[in-house]
């Protein structure tokens, strides 16, 4: 083996990390810009959905091929991992920032590490503890200072913890129970098996029709959604299945130290009013995090 052949599987990880904070990072504005003129529901429905339609061609190359019996398996990674949280982020951001968002959003290898704990037989030494409590500490002041520029508690940031915490047992779940199916195959068929439940929460449960025709800014919109449902969801979750098994689930996590650095950047450009208190609780949890994170 040359000495290029090996860096080039050393440096990808890295890349693929760097492209994945750059397109979570953006997610968040990008469901803003959605809630503008949709509901989070109907938010959540299109991103899913725009997913789903763009790995069809994927998914249909690939379900011969995965033995049925993780069928059960990728539809809760599915569930857990793309479709819960979607709604969960867009109903948050209706009264989060989404700068502050991106920030809670960094709970993720915390609760990779509390799952892998609990189910996987994964040790916890004391500096992984401290950074466990440090790292909830920070969120807690996201909490009490979420709606503005005083001690207010905004119990919406629980929806973006809700959400790291399935994303938490999605990470565990597809490193130790699908490690050995394709990472396209697990993101395609899991998106394919979402999307009939977000049309019908677009379509039958919500007044989209009505909303897309009355809307002088809904195709902007809607475009915004689509590209956070294809490039947000679709390929950025295979690239992230394809990290997972690269690498171990608290790496593949720790994409969640820099979303929030990307997310503050979009917000503070979109205007957005930051408190001094965001930027601690944001260090706080950063902080915890690497803790919980380091090896020894």
């Amino acid at each position: 083996m040359t000495q290029k052949s090996r860096i080039v599987p050393e440096v990808l990880p890295w890349l693929y990390l760097l492209l994945l904070t750059l397109v979570w990072g953006s997610s968040f504005i990008l469901i803003k810009k959605g809630l503008e003129v949709y509901s989070a529901t109907q938010v959540s429905a299109i991103r899913i959905l725009s997913a789903a339609l763009f790995m069809i061609p994927f998914a249909i190359s690939w379900l011969r091929r995965v033995d049925k019996e993780y069928y059960g398996l990728i539809f809760i990674s599915g569930l857990i991992g793309s479709f819960v949280p979607a709604i969960l982020f867009a109903v948050a951001q209706t009264r989060l920032a989404s700068a502050v968002t991106g920030m809670v959003n960094a709970m993720t290898p915390v609760f990779v590490l509390i799952i892998g704990y609990l189910f996987y037989a994964q040790r916890i030494a004391r500096t992984k503890v401290i950074g466990l409590f440090l790292a909830f500490g920070g969120t807690a002041i996201l909490m009490l200072y979420g709606g503005g520029t005083g001690y207010q508690f905004n119990y919406f940031a629980l929806f973006v913890v809700l959400a790291t915490l399935l994303y938490g047992i999605n990470l565990n779940i597809l490193k130790f129970k699908l490690s050995a199916l394709d990472p396209i195959a697990i993101a395609s068929i899991s998106l394919l098996m979402m999307g009939p439940f977000a049309a019908i929460q677009l379509f039958g449960l919500s007044d989209f029709g009505h909303t897309f025709s009355h809307s002088p800014h809904a195709l902007m919109a809607l475009g915004y959604l689509s590209v956070l449902g294809i490039v947000g969801t679709g390929l950025a979750l295979m690239l992230f299945n394809q990290l997972i098994k690269m690498t171990t689930p608290l790496f593949s996590s720790s994409v969640t130290y820099l979303i929030p650095i990307v997310a503050v950047a979009w917000g503070l450009i979109d205007g957005e009013k930051l408190h001094l208190m965001h930027y601690l609780g944001m260090a706080i949890i950063i902080g915890g995090v690497y803790l919980a994170n380091k090896k020894k």
